[in-house]
């Protein structure tokens, strides 16, 4: 039995997730195995994100505030130049677990952390580097990983994964069995339908 989580670290929805996510897996019965696969919003790109997209992007910061209680601090807009760009981001959750196994989503949490909280632009390699010294890896390796073909198949497999089974909207969460995906969510939901939902597949303890 396996949970799958489809996330991206620069998806403000899985961020106000994530609390959620994370008492959920600590609810879970043991012997459950949890993938994190990533979804990949927006590609490479050099180019600043036009102003219009700016204004959605952060009226959705404005709702989720104001629908679920997460906080942003909205003076991101101001100090970043802001790039529809969350590949990079993603390659690093990959590459952090690439060295070690359970750095993945400490680099997930350390991006959120960074984007949300401290205004920083995870599109940026300065900052991904920087993110991972915080979390305790070597910045040489790290950005060696990076750059690597392991790490670049690894996120075409992602995307290709959530391709096949046509998954969209994040944050998604499903159990894996041999019939397919029991969707748990596609897109957020609060904590008590998450834990009503993964009650009812009999994955809690």
């Amino acid at each position: 039995m396996a949970l799958i989580y489809v996330m991206d670290p620069m998806c403000s929805w899985c961020y106000a997730f994530h609390p959620h996510l994370k008492d959920l897996i600590g609810r879970l019965k043991p012997g459950t195995r949890v993938f994190c696969y990533m979804g990949g919003l927006a590609p490479d790109s050099d180019q600043p994100m036009p102003d219009e997209l700016q204004q959605g992007i952060s009226a959705t910061w404005h709702r989720i505030e104001q629908m679920t209680g997460t906080p942003f601090n909205h003076d991101f807009w101001q100090r970043c130049q802001p790039r529809r760009s969350t590949y990079p981001a993603c390659r690093a959750v990959i590459s952090a677990e690439l060295i070690t196994t359970g750095s993945g989503m400490q680099m997930a949490e350390a991006i959120q952390r960074a984007y949300y909280l401290e205004a920083r632009n995870p599109s940026d390699m300065e900052t991904l580097t920087d993110l991972a010294l915080e979390i305790g890896l070597d910045a040489r390796r790290f950005y060696s990983q990076m750059q690597s073909d392991k790490t670049e198949q690894t996120l075409q497999e992602d995307l290709a994964y959530c391709a096949g089974y046509g998954i969209q909207g994040f944050p998604f969460l499903g159990l894996e069995g041999p019939n397919g995906i029991d969707v748990i969510c596609s897109g957020y939901c609060d904590r008590d339908q998450l834990l009503q939902r993964a009650s009812k597949l009999g994955i809690l303890e």
